[in-house]
Protein backbone atom coordinates (compact mmCIF):
# COMPACT_ATOMS: atom_id res chain seq x y z
CA UNK A 1 0.00 0.00 0.00
CA UNK A 2 2.78 2.43 0.89
CA UNK A 3 4.62 1.62 -2.33
CA UNK A 4 1.46 2.30 -4.36
CA UNK A 5 0.92 5.64 -2.62
CA UNK A 6 4.48 6.76 -3.40
CA UNK A 7 4.13 5.63 -7.02
CA UNK A 8 0.93 7.66 -7.44
CA UNK A 9 2.61 10.74 -5.98
CA UNK A 10 5.69 10.42 -8.20
CA UNK A 11 4.29 12.29 -11.27
CA UNK A 12 3.35 15.25 -9.06
CA UNK A 13 6.96 15.67 -7.91
CA UNK A 14 8.80 14.56 -11.07
CA UNK A 15 9.85 16.89 -13.89
CA UNK A 16 6.86 18.82 -15.21
CA UNK A 17 4.72 18.12 -12.14
CA UNK A 18 3.08 20.74 -9.94
CA UNK A 19 5.54 20.15 -7.09
CA UNK A 20 8.64 19.64 -9.22
CA UNK A 21 10.76 21.92 -7.01
CA UNK A 22 10.02 19.72 -3.98
CA UNK A 23 11.22 16.52 -5.66
CA UNK A 24 14.22 16.13 -3.28
CA UNK A 25 11.78 15.78 -0.35
CA UNK A 26 9.82 13.07 -2.16
CA UNK A 27 13.00 11.31 -3.24
CA UNK A 28 14.37 11.36 0.33
CA UNK A 29 11.24 9.66 1.70
CA UNK A 30 11.12 7.14 -1.15
CA UNK A 31 14.77 6.06 -0.96
CA UNK A 32 14.73 6.02 2.85
CA UNK A 33 11.89 3.48 2.81
CA UNK A 34 12.85 1.52 -0.32
CA UNK A 35 15.90 0.67 -2.40
CA UNK A 36 16.44 3.34 -5.10
CA UNK A 37 15.15 2.15 -8.51
CA UNK A 38 18.06 3.72 -10.42
CA UNK A 39 20.50 1.24 -11.97
CA UNK A 40 23.66 1.53 -14.04
CA UNK A 41 22.68 1.85 -17.70
CA UNK A 42 26.09 1.04 -19.21
CA UNK A 43 28.74 -1.50 -18.29
CA UNK A 44 29.79 -0.81 -14.71
CA UNK A 45 33.38 -0.92 -13.51
CA UNK A 46 32.56 -1.81 -9.90
CA UNK A 47 29.91 -4.25 -8.70
CA UNK A 48 29.17 -3.74 -5.01
CA UNK A 49 26.11 -4.10 -2.80
CA UNK A 50 27.23 -1.22 -0.58
CA UNK A 51 25.62 2.13 -1.33
CA UNK A 52 25.58 5.39 0.62
CA UNK A 53 22.37 4.53 2.49
CA UNK A 54 23.61 1.12 3.61
CA UNK A 55 26.92 2.60 4.71
CA UNK A 56 25.32 5.34 6.79
CA UNK A 57 22.77 2.99 8.35
CA UNK A 58 25.57 0.60 9.36
CA UNK A 59 27.41 3.45 11.11
CA UNK A 60 24.24 4.36 13.00
CA UNK A 61 23.81 0.70 14.00
CA UNK A 62 27.42 0.63 15.21
CA UNK A 63 26.64 3.69 17.35
CA UNK A 64 23.87 1.78 19.13
CA UNK A 65 25.97 0.89 22.22
CA UNK A 66 27.05 4.55 22.50
CA UNK A 67 23.40 5.65 22.39
CA UNK A 68 22.67 3.25 25.23
CA UNK A 69 25.58 4.58 27.29
CA UNK A 70 24.57 8.18 26.56
CA UNK A 71 21.26 7.56 28.31
CA UNK A 72 22.41 5.07 30.93
CA UNK A 73 25.48 6.96 32.18
CA UNK A 74 23.82 10.40 32.02
CA UNK A 75 21.04 9.17 34.27
CA UNK A 76 23.44 7.27 36.52
CA UNK A 77 25.72 10.26 37.14
CA UNK A 78 22.75 12.53 37.90
CA UNK A 79 21.02 10.04 40.20
CA UNK A 80 24.31 9.31 41.96
CA UNK A 81 24.80 12.99 42.79
CA UNK A 82 21.16 13.44 43.86
CA UNK A 83 21.24 10.33 46.08
CA UNK A 84 24.44 11.60 47.73
CA UNK A 85 22.79 14.95 48.48
CA UNK A 86 25.26 16.84 46.25
CA UNK A 87 22.60 18.64 44.23
CA UNK A 88 18.99 18.71 43.10
CA UNK A 89 17.16 17.85 39.87
CA UNK A 90 18.33 20.18 37.10
CA UNK A 91 15.02 20.83 35.30
CA UNK A 92 11.57 20.73 36.84
CA UNK A 93 9.71 19.55 33.70
CA UNK A 94 11.37 16.14 33.85
CA UNK A 95 10.24 15.39 37.39
CA UNK A 96 6.49 15.07 36.58
CA UNK A 97 7.35 12.62 33.79
CA UNK A 98 9.46 10.50 36.14
CA UNK A 99 6.75 10.55 38.81
CA UNK A 100 3.98 9.64 36.35
CA UNK A 101 6.01 6.60 35.31
CA UNK A 102 6.74 5.63 38.90
CA UNK A 103 10.44 6.32 38.62
CA UNK A 104 12.75 8.00 41.11
CA UNK A 105 16.45 8.81 41.51
CA UNK A 106 17.93 5.49 42.58
CA UNK A 107 21.39 5.14 40.95
CA UNK A 108 21.19 1.36 41.42
CA UNK A 109 17.95 1.11 39.43
CA UNK A 110 18.53 0.53 35.71
CA UNK A 111 15.20 2.01 34.62
CA UNK A 112 15.62 5.13 36.79
CA UNK A 113 18.97 5.77 35.12
CA UNK A 114 17.99 5.01 31.54
CA UNK A 115 14.77 7.06 31.67
CA UNK A 116 16.36 10.13 33.24
CA UNK A 117 19.22 9.94 30.74
CA UNK A 118 16.75 9.63 27.86
CA UNK A 119 14.96 12.79 29.01
CA UNK A 120 18.25 14.67 28.47
CA UNK A 121 19.59 12.90 25.40
CA UNK A 122 16.46 12.55 23.25
CA UNK A 123 15.61 16.31 23.15
CA UNK A 124 19.18 17.08 22.08
CA UNK A 125 19.01 14.38 19.41
CA UNK A 126 15.63 15.58 18.10
CA UNK A 127 16.81 19.21 17.85
CA UNK A 128 19.93 18.05 15.99
CA UNK A 129 17.99 15.96 13.48
CA UNK A 130 15.28 18.59 12.96
CA UNK A 131 17.51 21.63 12.47
CA UNK A 132 20.23 19.80 10.57
CA UNK A 133 17.65 18.01 8.41
CA UNK A 134 16.02 21.33 7.51
CA UNK A 135 19.37 22.71 6.35
CA UNK A 136 19.99 19.58 4.27
CA UNK A 137 16.54 19.87 2.69
CA UNK A 138 16.97 23.59 1.98
CA UNK A 139 20.28 23.12 0.18
CA UNK A 140 18.86 20.16 -1.78
CA UNK A 141 15.88 22.21 -2.95
CA UNK A 142 18.08 25.12 -4.01
CA UNK A 143 20.60 22.89 -5.80
CA UNK A 144 17.90 20.53 -7.12
CA UNK A 145 19.61 17.34 -6.04
CA UNK A 146 18.58 14.49 -3.77
CA UNK A 147 18.87 14.64 0.01
CA UNK A 148 21.83 12.44 0.87
CA UNK A 149 21.79 10.06 3.83
CA UNK A 150 25.11 11.44 5.07
CA UNK A 151 23.34 13.55 7.67
CA UNK A 152 22.07 10.41 9.41
CA UNK A 153 25.60 9.90 10.74
CA UNK A 154 26.35 13.56 11.46
CA UNK A 155 23.05 13.84 13.32
CA UNK A 156 23.88 10.74 15.34
CA UNK A 157 27.49 11.67 16.18
CA UNK A 158 27.00 15.30 17.20
CA UNK A 159 24.65 14.75 20.22
CA UNK A 160 26.98 12.08 21.60
CA UNK A 161 29.81 14.63 21.87
CA UNK A 162 27.80 17.08 24.00
CA UNK A 163 27.27 17.43 27.77
CA UNK A 164 23.70 16.75 28.95
CA UNK A 165 23.23 20.28 30.30
CA UNK A 166 23.85 22.14 27.03
CA UNK A 167 21.01 24.53 26.06
CA UNK A 168 18.96 23.31 23.12
CA UNK A 169 19.34 26.61 21.25
CA UNK A 170 23.10 26.09 21.27
CA UNK A 171 22.57 22.59 19.87
CA UNK A 172 20.62 24.18 17.00
CA UNK A 173 23.32 26.77 16.33
CA UNK A 174 26.11 24.20 16.54
CA UNK A 175 24.59 21.73 14.08
CA UNK A 176 23.72 24.61 11.74
CA UNK A 177 27.37 25.66 11.69
CA UNK A 178 28.54 22.08 11.17
CA UNK A 179 26.16 21.39 8.27
CA UNK A 180 26.37 24.75 6.49
CA UNK A 181 29.99 25.81 7.09
CA UNK A 182 31.48 22.35 7.55
CA UNK A 183 29.83 20.66 4.59
CA UNK A 184 27.27 22.38 2.39
CA UNK A 185 29.38 25.36 1.30
CA UNK A 186 31.88 22.85 -0.09
CA UNK A 187 29.21 21.05 -2.13
CA UNK A 188 27.52 18.69 0.32
CA UNK A 189 28.07 15.06 1.27
CA UNK A 190 31.28 13.65 -0.14
CA UNK A 191 32.88 17.03 -0.84
CA UNK A 192 33.65 18.31 2.67
CA UNK A 193 37.23 18.13 3.91
CA UNK A 194 36.31 18.46 7.61
CA UNK A 195 34.16 16.15 9.69
CA UNK A 196 30.84 18.07 10.02
CA UNK A 197 30.02 16.72 13.50
CA UNK A 198 33.45 17.69 14.83
CA UNK A 199 33.20 21.06 13.11
CA UNK A 200 29.94 21.70 14.97
CA UNK A 201 31.47 20.54 18.25
CA UNK A 202 34.55 22.74 17.78
CA UNK A 203 32.35 25.76 17.03
CA UNK A 204 30.47 25.33 20.30
CA UNK A 205 33.73 24.72 22.14
CA UNK A 206 35.11 28.11 21.17
CA UNK A 207 31.87 30.10 20.84
CA UNK A 208 30.21 29.02 24.11
CA UNK A 209 32.98 27.62 26.34
CA UNK A 210 31.06 28.10 29.60
CA UNK A 211 28.32 25.69 28.47
CA UNK A 212 30.62 23.00 27.11
CA UNK A 213 33.66 23.10 29.43
CA UNK A 214 34.32 23.42 33.14
CA UNK A 215 33.09 21.36 36.08
CA UNK A 216 29.37 22.21 36.19
CA UNK A 217 28.25 20.90 32.79
CA UNK A 218 28.95 17.15 32.85
CA UNK A 219 26.38 16.03 35.45
CA UNK A 220 22.72 16.91 34.95
CA UNK A 221 22.25 18.10 38.53
CA UNK A 222 21.76 21.67 39.72
CA UNK A 223 24.45 22.79 42.18
CA UNK A 224 26.89 19.94 41.45
CA UNK A 225 30.43 20.49 40.20
CA UNK A 226 32.77 17.76 39.12
CA UNK A 227 35.58 17.59 36.60
CA UNK A 228 36.03 14.85 34.04
CA UNK A 229 39.06 12.57 34.61
CA UNK A 230 41.01 14.48 31.95
CA UNK A 231 40.00 17.82 33.46
CA UNK A 232 41.23 16.74 36.89
CA UNK A 233 44.50 15.39 35.49
CA UNK A 234 45.17 18.55 33.46
CA UNK A 235 45.72 20.67 36.58
CA UNK A 236 47.51 18.06 38.71
CA UNK A 237 51.22 17.51 39.21
CA UNK A 238 53.04 14.20 38.93
CA UNK A 239 52.47 12.02 41.98
CA UNK A 240 49.67 14.21 43.31
CA UNK A 241 46.68 12.41 44.79
CA UNK A 242 43.50 13.35 42.97
CA UNK A 243 40.42 12.48 45.09
CA UNK A 244 38.17 12.07 42.07
CA UNK A 245 40.50 9.62 40.33
CA UNK A 246 41.13 7.53 43.43
CA UNK A 247 37.41 6.66 43.34
CA UNK A 248 37.48 5.64 39.67
CA UNK A 249 38.94 2.31 38.59
CA UNK A 250 40.34 1.44 35.19
CA UNK A 251 37.24 -0.65 34.52
CA UNK A 252 34.91 2.22 35.46
CA UNK A 253 36.57 4.25 32.74
CA UNK A 254 36.65 1.33 30.31
CA UNK A 255 32.90 0.68 30.61
CA UNK A 256 32.13 4.41 30.70
CA UNK A 257 30.56 5.10 34.09
CA UNK A 258 32.42 8.37 34.58
CA UNK A 259 31.63 12.01 33.87
CA UNK A 260 32.06 13.30 30.35
CA UNK A 261 30.25 13.90 27.06
CA UNK A 262 27.11 11.79 26.87
CA UNK A 263 28.19 9.16 24.35
CA UNK A 264 31.99 9.29 24.49
CA UNK A 265 32.81 7.82 27.90
CA UNK A 266 32.60 4.08 27.17
CA UNK A 267 35.58 2.47 25.46
CA UNK A 268 33.72 -0.85 25.60
CA UNK A 269 30.77 0.57 23.63
CA UNK A 270 33.16 2.02 21.06
CA UNK A 271 34.90 -1.35 20.66
CA UNK A 272 31.54 -2.99 19.94
CA UNK A 273 30.94 -0.33 17.29
CA UNK A 274 34.45 -0.84 15.89
CA UNK A 275 33.74 -4.56 15.46
CA UNK A 276 30.67 -3.76 13.35
CA UNK A 277 32.49 -1.16 11.22
CA UNK A 278 35.51 -3.38 10.59
CA UNK A 279 33.44 -6.52 9.87
CA UNK A 280 31.34 -4.67 7.29
CA UNK A 281 34.30 -2.83 5.76
CA UNK A 282 32.78 0.58 6.53
CA UNK A 283 35.47 1.69 8.99
CA UNK A 284 39.20 1.46 8.33
CA UNK A 285 41.01 -0.70 10.87
CA UNK A 286 44.28 0.84 9.70
CA UNK A 287 43.20 4.30 10.87
CA UNK A 288 41.99 2.93 14.22
CA UNK A 289 45.23 1.00 14.72
CA UNK A 290 47.29 4.01 13.64
CA UNK A 291 45.59 6.29 16.19
CA UNK A 292 46.21 3.72 18.93
CA UNK A 293 49.83 3.22 17.87
CA UNK A 294 50.62 6.92 17.68
CA UNK A 295 49.04 7.68 21.05
CA UNK A 296 50.70 4.70 22.74
CA UNK A 297 54.19 5.57 21.51
CA UNK A 298 53.84 9.29 22.28
CA UNK A 299 52.39 8.76 25.75
CA UNK A 300 55.01 6.08 26.46
CA UNK A 301 57.83 8.48 25.62
CA UNK A 302 56.37 11.29 27.73
CA UNK A 303 55.67 8.91 30.61
CA UNK A 304 59.40 8.30 31.07
CA UNK A 305 60.25 11.89 32.00
CA UNK A 306 56.96 13.57 32.92
CA UNK A 307 56.54 16.38 35.44
CA UNK A 308 52.72 16.55 35.41
CA UNK A 309 50.00 13.99 36.04
CA UNK A 310 49.07 13.81 32.34
CA UNK A 311 52.72 13.31 31.33
CA UNK A 312 53.12 10.38 33.69
CA UNK A 313 49.79 8.83 32.65
CA UNK A 314 50.49 5.39 31.07
CA UNK A 315 49.29 4.69 27.52
CA UNK A 316 46.46 2.34 28.53
CA UNK A 317 44.85 5.10 30.60
CA UNK A 318 44.91 7.53 27.69
CA UNK A 319 42.81 5.04 25.71
CA UNK A 320 40.00 4.70 28.29
CA UNK A 321 39.54 8.31 29.43
CA UNK A 322 37.94 11.14 27.52
CA UNK A 323 36.68 10.63 23.98
CA UNK A 324 39.78 8.88 22.65
CA UNK A 325 38.08 5.61 21.66
CA UNK A 326 35.02 7.40 20.28
CA UNK A 327 37.15 9.70 18.15
CA UNK A 328 39.40 6.90 16.89
CA UNK A 329 36.51 4.62 15.91
CA UNK A 330 33.80 6.97 14.63
CA UNK A 331 35.35 10.37 13.87
CA UNK A 332 38.82 9.67 12.50
CA UNK A 333 37.49 6.97 10.16
CA UNK A 334 35.07 9.30 8.35
CA UNK A 335 35.52 8.05 4.74
CA UNK A 336 35.18 11.56 3.29
CA UNK A 337 37.58 13.59 5.42
CA UNK A 338 40.12 10.83 6.18
CA UNK A 339 43.05 9.68 4.06
CA UNK A 340 42.08 7.50 1.08
CA UNK A 341 45.22 5.45 0.40
CA UNK A 342 46.00 2.36 2.47
CA UNK A 343 49.47 3.54 3.49
CA UNK A 344 48.18 7.06 4.00
CA UNK A 345 45.60 5.77 6.50
CA UNK A 346 48.36 4.46 8.73
CA UNK A 347 50.18 7.81 8.74
CA UNK A 348 46.92 9.70 9.12
CA UNK A 349 45.99 7.62 12.16
CA UNK A 350 49.45 7.88 13.70
CA UNK A 351 49.41 11.67 13.25
CA UNK A 352 46.08 11.93 15.07
CA UNK A 353 47.25 9.67 17.90
CA UNK A 354 50.48 11.63 18.44
CA UNK A 355 48.71 15.00 18.32
CA UNK A 356 46.01 13.83 20.73
CA UNK A 357 48.54 13.07 23.44
CA UNK A 358 50.60 16.20 22.74
CA UNK A 359 47.52 18.45 22.99
CA UNK A 360 46.38 16.72 26.17
CA UNK A 361 49.76 16.91 27.86
CA UNK A 362 51.33 20.15 26.62
CA UNK A 363 48.28 22.42 26.69
CA UNK A 364 46.05 21.91 29.77
CA UNK A 365 43.49 24.33 28.27
CA UNK A 366 42.52 21.54 25.84
CA UNK A 367 42.65 18.38 27.98
CA UNK A 368 40.54 16.32 25.56
CA UNK A 369 42.86 16.57 22.54
CA UNK A 370 41.23 14.10 20.16
CA UNK A 371 38.79 16.64 18.69
CA UNK A 372 41.43 19.14 17.58
CA UNK A 373 43.79 16.35 16.53
CA UNK A 374 41.22 14.86 14.14
CA UNK A 375 40.37 18.24 12.63
CA UNK A 376 44.09 18.86 12.04
CA UNK A 377 44.38 15.37 10.56
CA UNK A 378 41.47 16.18 8.20
CA UNK A 379 43.41 19.14 6.80
CA UNK A 380 46.53 17.01 6.35
CA UNK A 381 44.80 13.99 4.76
CA UNK A 382 45.01 15.25 1.13
CA UNK A 383 48.70 16.06 1.57
CA UNK A 384 49.38 12.63 3.07
CA UNK A 385 47.63 10.92 0.16
CA UNK A 386 49.54 13.08 -2.33
CA UNK A 387 52.95 12.04 -1.00
CA UNK A 388 51.92 8.38 -0.78
CA UNK A 389 50.81 8.43 -4.44
CA UNK A 390 53.97 10.26 -5.53
CA UNK A 391 56.08 7.72 -3.67
CA UNK A 392 54.29 4.88 -5.44
CA UNK A 393 54.80 6.56 -8.81
CA UNK A 394 58.52 7.04 -8.20
CA UNK A 395 58.97 3.45 -7.02
CA UNK A 396 57.18 2.03 -10.04
CA UNK A 397 59.05 4.34 -12.41
CA UNK A 398 62.36 3.17 -10.90
CA UNK A 399 61.28 -0.47 -11.21
CA UNK A 400 60.31 0.09 -14.88
CA UNK A 401 63.58 1.89 -15.62
CA UNK A 402 65.62 -0.96 -14.12
CA UNK A 403 64.05 -3.38 -16.62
Amino acid sequence: MLRNILDRLHPTFSKGGKLERLYPLYEAADTFLYTPPDVTKNASHVRDGMDLKRMMVLVVVALGPCFFMAMSNTGYQANLAIAAGQGTAFDSWREPILESLGRGHDPENFFDNILLGALYFIPIYLVTMTVGGLWEALFSLVRKHEINEGFLVTGALFPLTLPPTIPLWQVAIGISFGVVIGKEIFGGTGKNFLNPALTARAFLYFAYPSQITGMAVWTAVDGFSGATPLGALAVAQAGETIPMLTEISFWDSFFGYVQGSMGETSTFACLLGAAVLIATGVGSWRIMAGVLLGASVMSGVLCLSGSTALMTLPPWWHVVIGGFAFGAVFMATDPVSAAMTETGRWWYGILIGVLTVLIRVINPAFPEGIMLAILFGNTMAPLIDYYVIQSNIKRRAARYASK
